[in-house]
């Protein structure tokens, strides 16, 4: 597994089994990719569970893309708002 100076340093942590879902989780992606410093980090189980469990994971990778979707449409239409209420201002004087 190597590191890419565009991903998310995030998926390289190692992921604590602190509720009873995370332990189950790390037990079995740790038995199934046995990493070399016998940790498992966010990376192991994202990979894991689309192996395993893909139907799950591309609805929430669906409803991420589409909730930035619609954020970035908010964005822009506040953006073309915030515009003209500058211009009205600039060239109304």
């Amino acid at each position: 597994m190597s590191y890419n100076n565009d991903e998310n340093p995030d998926l390289l942590k190692k992921v604590e089994g602190d509720t009873e879902l995370k332990k189950w989780l790390v037990s079995y992606v740790g038995e199934k990719t046995e990493p070399e410093n016998g940790e498992v980090n966010v990376e192991m189980i994202i990979k894991t569970i689309a192996e395993e469990f893909p139907e799950f994971l591309l609805v929430v990778a669906e409803e991420n893309f589409i909730r930035g979707y619609q954020q970035a449409l908010a964005d822009v239409e506040e953006g073309e708002k915030l515009f003209r209420e500058y211009n009205e201002k600039t060239h109304s004087g």
